[in-house]
C-alpha cells in the first residue's frame, strides 16, 4: 500500500481510538461520584500522553489534541482521586459496595433458589 494511502487511514483511526477514549474519561469528569482506581489514572495518563507524543511526531494534530483533552481529565481525575485517597472516602468506582444485611439477604435467596 502506498504511503499516500495509509496516512490518512492512520489518522482516521488514532483520531476515533482518542475520540472514545475521551468519551469515556469526560464521562468519568462529569459523574463527580466516580473516583478512579489509582493504578486507572496512572495507566490512561501514561497512555494518553504517549499518545499525544506519537501522534504529534507523526503531524496527526486531530488525534494529538483529542489525546491532550483526555490527559486534562484524567489530570482531573487524578486529583479526584488523590483527594479521596487523602479523605478516606471509598474508592468504589460508580457505586457503593451494598451494606452487609443486603449481602446476607442476596446470599439467603440465593442459597433458597439453588436446587
Amino acid at each position: 500500500m502506498p504511503t499516500a494511502t495509509i496516512v490518512p487511514v492512520v489518522g482516521l483511526l488514532l483520531s476515533v481510538t482518542f475520540a472514545c477514549g475521551l468519551v469515556v474519561a469526560v464521562a468519568h469528569v462529569v459523574n463527580r461520584r466516580f473516583v478512579a482506581p489509582a493504578y486507572d489514572v496512572v495507566a490512561n495518563l501514561l497512555a494518553f500522553c504517549c499518545a499525544v507524543a506519537a501522534s504529534t511526531l507523526l503531524h496527526h494534530w486531530v488525534p494529538a489534541g483529542l489525546a491532550a483533552v483526555a490527559v486534562g481529565c484524567w489530570v482531573v481525575l487524578a486529583v479526584r482521586t488523590t483527594g479521596a485517597i487523602r479523605s478516606g472516602r471509598p474508592r468504589h468506582g460508580q457505586t457503593e459496595p451494598p451494606a452487609a444485611d443486603q449481602m446476607s439477604n442476596a446470599a439467603r435467596t440465593w442459597s433458597s433458589v439453588r436446587p
